[in-house]
């Protein structure tokens, strides 16, 4: 049986389907499983050596030279990569246009089906239209955690229950020499920055949080020129915070994977860490806990929701607590 992912974005919705993988293949061990992901995201579905083959998506570096000769050479490209393979089934399990028109370039077999969402959940982007390229629409509720959401759909579409905990196909942490700018030690990872500011931890609250962990070292990362001055901030008040250089993909991946705590707002990053299973403290400030939340391991922590950030004395409790995790 071939099947096809379709989920190209964003980087935690990327990670969160990743279960549907292990979900397939414990029931159809003979299944070959390729991936649309976009070109940036490429790196942590590699990851998972149960993927089959993995076509780049670059949209989001494509849409800014449509007119050039060698984007739509890419585009030609990128067409033709897809359809080389008929597949069995073809999920779309992030229900928007973009995607639904990858489905439906997408070759089946006869009688081939592609799957994907009747409706969205609360406070998703999702497209109705994207419905017009299905063969089967599966419908959820509403409030489905952003990774039983893909795991439903495919379970509803190929015949098995999903009553097991989530798979992420991730490797432990690993044995290669690591880099100069990482810590021999255990370190702490703060992911502090996110685009949306209510989602954001008072920068007063990550410093104190830093001081109570000395002498860990505590790593903070950043994706962009404001959430490097975040960074500069918390670091100027915590001696044992060091302000990372700018990382790739891989480094970043490998940041969360090595951890020996992360500490982090709803954002990519922060359920990486969750899905590696390092110790991990999620903060809820302005995003629904039940959408994300990492619930599949004991050395993951949940805390705040929407509208209720945690505070300091409940992260470091929490610090505590799984300290005593093996």
């Amino acid at each position: 049986m071939n099947i096809l992912l379709v989920r190209v974005s964003s980087l935690g919705d990327v990670l969160h389907n990743l279960p549907m993988v292990a979900d397939i293949l414990r029931h159809h061990p003979d299944a070959n499983i390729d991936w649309v992901v976009e070109e940036g995201y490429v790196s942590l579905v590699r990851l998972n050596p149960h993927v089959r083959k993995i076509i780049p998506f670059a949209l989001r570096r494509w849409r800014k030279s449509l007119g050039d000769k060698a984007t739509r050479a890419e585009l030609k490209a990128f067409f033709a990569t897809l359809r080389e393979q008929r597949y069995d089934y073809v999920f779309d399990t992030q229900g928007l246009l973009k995607t639904g028109i990858i489905m439906g370039a997408a070759r089946v077999n006869r009688g081939g089906q592609k799957v994907g969402l009747a409706n969205g959940s609360e406070g998703s982007g999702y497209e109705g239209i994207s419905r017009i390229f299905h063969s089967k629409s599966i419908p959820l509720d509403p409030r489905t955690h952003a990774v039983a959401r893909g795991r439903l759909v495919a379970g509803a579409a190929l015949g098995y229950p999903v009553d097991v905990e989530p798979d992420f196909g991730l490797p432990g942490p690993s044995t290669a020499k690591r880099p100069q700018w990482m810590p021999a030690e255990d370190y702490a990872v703060f992911f502090h920055g996110t685009a949306r500011d209510a989602k954001k931890w008072p920068a007063a609250n990550w410093i104190d949080t830093a001081n109570a962990l000395a002498p860990m070292p505590v790593l903070l990362a950043w994706g962009s020129p404001n959430e490097k001055r975040e960074a500069e901030a918390i670091a100027g008040g915590a001696p044992n915070a060091v302000v990372l250089p700018k990382l790739s993909m891989d480094e970043a991946i490998a940041l969360a994977r090595n951890a020996g705590l992360a500490i982090g707002v709803d954002t990519g990053l922060t359920h990486i860490a969750a899905a590696f299973v390092r110790p991990t403290i999620e903060l809820y400030c302005d995003s629904p806990k039940w959408k994300t939340e990492g619930n599949w391991s004991p050395r993951i922590v949940n805390l705040g929701d929407k509208g209720a950030p945690p505070s300091v004395p409940e992260v470091l409790a929490a610090v505590g607590r799984l300290k005593g995790q093996p």
